[in-house]
């Protein structure tokens, strides 16, 4: 089963995560947030899990704020 051994890498990086030292930041947050969508109902897993990483702005910004992706949304900006 394909999605198996994506599973046990999942476990084994939130087991790396629970041994590091410092806070957690807001990548975590959203990567916990997005694997509760997966225990949803319905055919629409996957958008949802793209959406909680994915900018809910409408307008671009004139400058980026680093040099590439950050891989989640901060979200403390937009609430």
């Amino acid at each position: 089963m394909d999605a198996r051994h994506k599973l046990i890498d999942l476990a084994a990086f939130l087991d790396r995560v629970e041994r590091a030292e410092g806070a957690a930041d807001f990548r975590l947050e959203a990567f916990r947030e997005a694997a509760k969508k997966l225990g949803d109902d319905g055919t629409e897993r996957a958008h949802d899990v793209l959406m909680v990483f994915s900018d809910p702005t409408g307008e671009p910004i004139e400058v980026a704020p680093g040099k590439g992706a950050c891989g989640a949304w901060p979200r403390e900006e937009t609430e």
